[in-house]
């Protein structure tokens, strides 16, 4: 393990183009060397890192970012630590416990910075998205309307929200750029948008009733389970990346985003038989 970790901190560090970063990967790089060492003089071997997890982890960081990537790891070092005081490796385990979390939390990454911006284009997202399709689906009982009206809807707000964040990270003045901040809210609505509006598309050519549910319910249920599929996805990352707990994160939005959807629902079928809507 401090083997092959050792080789992915080298390999991180030599992918930074930030100065202070890229010290910080290679000082923790050392420190999983000098692990290493420590171990292979007590145990009298000699291990190489372990090649496959080191191509996983770097793929991880290209995806991910940085950070995500390194807690992720140190998170499974803490767990270490009692075994490595078992051995009399006290140094070790208290470094695993705390130096190394204190580096880490020195690391500076765009992406973490804007979180909060993409947050804020998920959330807003999925939980207005989704309750509009909830009632759009039993207003109009329509695949093909549903996806227009979701689409449009979805597009215009997701600038909207792109505008409202410009202007507001341009009012705190925090040193974020208004602008990025904009653009990471827009992408992070509009793709959650078209993700959830994907089922009403894909389900164009369904035999009516199949599975024993109308098209129109199985594009809705299918657009419920991407939302809670997006949900848990982006609360593990917050989790890894934040360290924030995923349980109660998760319970949280997935709430809000069922009973939003269960409101809208009961809406779209009262406004339907109110306006006489025959579609």
């Amino acid at each position: 393990m401090e083997a092959t970790e050792a080789a992915v901190y080298r390999k991180l560090a030599s992918r930074q183009k930030d100065k202070t970063n890229r010290d910080i990967l290679e000082r923790i790089a050392k420190d999983e060397k000098r692990h290493e060492s420590i171990i292979a003089e007590r145990t009298g071997r000699d291990v190489r890192p372990f090649a496959l997890i080191v191509f996983w982890q770097i793929l991880l960081a290209r995806f991910f970012g940085v950070t995500f990537t390194v807690k992720m790891m140190e998170n499974g070092e803490k767990r270490m630590a009692s075994e490595y005081r078992e051995l009399g490796l006290d140094e070790i385990a208290e470094e695993e416990e705390a130096h190394e979390a204190e580096l880490i939390e020195l690391l500076e990454e765009e992406g973490l910075k804007y979180l909060g911006s993409i947050i804020l284009g998920l959330s807003d997202a999925l939980v207005e998205l989704t309750g509009a399709l909830a009632g759009l689906t039993f207003a109009f009982q329509s695949l093909n309307l549903v996806a227009l009206a979701g689409l449009v809807t979805g597009i215009a707000a997701s600038f909207s929200m792109a505008a409202s964040e410009y202007l507001a990270t341009k009012e705190e003045a925090d040193g974020r750029s208004p602008i990025k901040a904009a653009g990471f809210t827009g992408i992070a609505y509009i793709s959650t948008v078209f993700l959830l509006v994907m089922p009403y598309l894909m389900l164009q050519d369904t035999d009516p009733m199949r599975y024993g549910f109308a098209p129109h319910e199985q594009a809705l249920g299918l657009t419920l389970a991407i939302g809670l599929a997006i949900v848990a996805a982006f609360n593990g990352y917050v989790a890894v990346a934040r360290d924030q707990s995923f349980g109660r994160r998760f319970a949280e939005m997935a709430g809000i985003l069922v009973v939003v959807s269960a409101i809208s629902f009961a809406i779209g079928i009262a406004l339907r038989g109110w306006l006489g809507v025959e579609i």
